[in-house]
């Protein structure tokens, strides 16, 4: 017999330091006390102040040189590789990779320009602010990021999450908006707290996705009916209200406009799926591949296009037929910090720093997280298999967005539309965005003088063509046929954030995954077995499949108890080998179950049971509680207990 019991030896074997507590109370086992390791008396010395000050000399000099030690072992080569990824890809930068970038760089520009101005709609600023967001982050990217194919830029749902962060509170509000999270999201990096992001599930974030994607679709109908300055409203519920309730304000050129360029938009796109030729691209005529490259090319730039062209129609007219977006200021914005000492509005109302933080309110927490998810959800889309380093990823948004604050833009992270358009452009690294971020410049420089004849419904089928995609029906039949329960935490989180806010859908979809894990852990699955031993001895094997934790050990002990009286007086074994942990209420179960069992004189028994296991059940000393470790030991077990029954 291998082990059995519940007092340990010193002999410093996880399993032979076991012996077993017997109905008679005799036990095998011994307990060394070591011998002590010093004199117990104590001296008292009377030490004067030049001892005194020599030891608080001798204490400051250890600490400094373990903090010196510390640093020195923190300002590695390797670590400043890592977090500096651009020492690593630019000594082995060449000219492919320069052509590369270069013309992923301004095909995702291209791309980037009309997204921003939509973009900065969605979160309820003017026009240039979304530019603004659009260039030095993108540059700040080239040394921090580690992803070739992240743009960095505003995106739909963060910009969704400001606006409903900001409101109408003004311009200030966001850029300190920014500024926060750029370093919430810093921190977080630090200290290694991305795995926050694991507490949303897959079917949350594709609950919240898809209430995005309506409430953004949403926000944009107004712009293409042409009565976006009647209609308010920050939650679905309350922006559909007011477009029923203004809906005699509907001007009929927009919303046709608006109708042409969603159905022109969404044949560009089908444009850039159709492929000629044989499917091998090696059997392709250079013909073929070039006809075929041309069809993606006018496919991935219909957003630049279509805004070339409403913006020509705008300026050709020239007079109210259409909502124009107004003028937008040309030039560079100043280069100033973020509000932190307070502004007084157009109103006359001054905002202090600490009213600006108690405005955002939650966003301040809910905007990073959700800007962290993104990004490294497409870091992953992307990696093709390799690691991806999110501390590193946190690290680089954070940073930039930082930055951004500097420059008046407000939240951005990765998009996932303009980095599938970097990686099918053949990015080859980081620095496609420093061709991306001039390309903004340039428009800001000399192009913001015919972004005033835009109209805004161009814009807004713009945003609804794209995002209407976001929508997640495909996830539901197949999650259907997974399993079924996970609809719930996504149609909660759905429901939620339509009906109240984005903040709080996330919050009950996660709280009710938490619940699903927390009844999981108090419902472990327990299966039975008859078996025989050896000799011919019945017994029923219990095989709990998780460890014992004060959720379950009730339900636990309800079905040992259960168990152990249907099938007669037979010993009981309990199957150990998955519980590796318990706590101080799993032991006072297991006393109590061992007394019972003890009771009608039924042996119980556990098997295989974690050596740190036994140390916490042993806290409590329960009688008759035993354990062994080899199945031919069970013989044995029942004989001892018949021979001291």
């Amino acid at each position: 017999m291998t082990a059995m019991s519940d007092n340990h030896s010193s002999n410093g074997d996880g399993r032979n330091n076991l012996t077993s507590h017997l109905p008679d109370g005799g036990s095998a086992s011994t307990i060394c006390i070591p011998e002590p390791m010093g004199s117990t008396d104590f001296i008292l010395v009377n030490e004067d102040k030049r001892r005194r000050g020599a030891k608080l000399k001798e204490s400051a000099s250890k600490i400094s040189l373990i903090a010196k030690e510390k640093i020195q072992k923190g300002c590695t080569r390797k670590l400043l590789f890592k977090r500096l990824p651009i020492l690593r890809w630019l000594p082995k930068y060449n000219f492919a990779d320069a052509v590369g970038d270069l013309v992923a760089g301004i095909t995702v520009g291209l791309t980037v320009i009309p997204q921003a101005l939509a973009y900065a709609n969605i979160a309820g600023l003017p026009p240039q602010y979304g530019l603004y967001g659009s260039f030095f982050g993108a540059l700040l990217y080239i040394i921090f990021g580690s992803c070739k194919d992240v743009p960095m830029g505003p995106t739909a749902i963060i910009s969704l999450l400001t606006y409903q962060a900001v409101g109408d509170k003004g311009v200030e509000h966001a850029i300190m908006l920014t500024f926060l999270s750029g370093c919430v999201i810093l921190l977080m990096g630090i200290l290694g707290l991305g795995f926050v992001i694991d507490f949303v599930s897959g079917p949350v974030s594709s609950g919240f996705t898809s209430a995005v994607a309506l409430i953004i679709v949403t926000s944009q109908i107004k712009d293409l009916l042409g009565i976006g300055k009647y209609v308010k409203g920050n939650t679905f519920v309350e922006m559909w209200t007011a477009i029923i309730e203004n809906f005699e304000h509907v001007r009929l050129a927009d919303t046709l406009l608006g109708i042409i360029c969603i159905v022109a938009l969404l044949a560009l796109r089908a444009v850039g799926t159709i492929q000629i030729g044989p499917k091998d691209d090696e059997k392709k005529t250079m013909g073929q591949k070039v006809f075929n490259k041309f069809l993606w090319l006018v496919s991935t730039t219909r957003n630049a296009t279509l805004v070339i062209i409403t913006g020509i129609i705008g300026w050709a007219i020239q007079d109210d037929l259409f909502v124009l977006i107004g003028v937008v200021p040309a030039g560079l914005p100043t280069i100033q910090p973020p509000p932190f000492t307070g502004y007084t509005d157009e109103d006359g109302t001054f905002f202090s720093f600490s009213d600006i933080v108690s405005n955002l309110g939650t966003g301040i927490i809910v905007l990073p997280i959700l800007a962290i998810l993104e990004n490294i959800s497409i870091c992953k889309a992307f990696s093709a298999g390799k690691s991806v380093d999110a501390t590193q990823e946190m690290i680089a948004i954070g940073v930039c967005n930082i930055g951004n604050s500097f420059v008046q833009a407000f939240p951005g992270t990765g998009a996932l539309a303009r980095s599938a358009v970097n990686n099918a452009s053949g990015v080859r690294s980081p620095l496609g965005g420093l061709y991306t971020g001039l390309l903004v410049i340039l428009s800001l420089l000399f192009f913001t003088p015919f972004f005033q004849y835009i109209p805004k419904t161009a814009l807004a089928a713009l945003i609804i063509a794209a995002v209407i995609f976001m929508v997640e029906v495909r996830v539901i039949k197949p999650m259907f046929r997974s399993k079924k329960l996970d609809l719930i935490p996504g149609l909660g989180t759905f429901i939620f954030c339509l009906g109240i806010k984005l903040e709080i859908g996330i919050i009950v979809g996660v709280g009710i995954n938490i619940l699903f894990i927390l009844y999981q852990a108090a419902r472990p699955k327990i299966s039975m077995e008859r078996l025989f031993t050896r000799d011919g001895a019945e017994y029923i094997m219990l095989t709990p499949d998780r460890c014992l934790i004060f959720p379950s050990v009730d339900y636990v002990r309800n079905l040992v108890t259960k168990h152990g009286t249907r099938q007669g007086m037979i010993p009981v074994v309990i199957d150990c080998s998955h519980i590796y942990g318990a706590d101080f209420t799993a032991a006072r179960v297991v006393e109590s179950l061992t007394n019972d069992f003890a009771a009608r004189n039924q042996p119980l028994f556990f098997y295989n049971l974690k050596p740190s296991v036994v140390a916490i059940f042993e806290g409590l000393q329960p009688k008759d509680f035993v354990i062994f470790y080899e199945e031919d030991d069970l013989d044995m077990l029942l004989k001892r207990r018949q021979e001291t029954a």
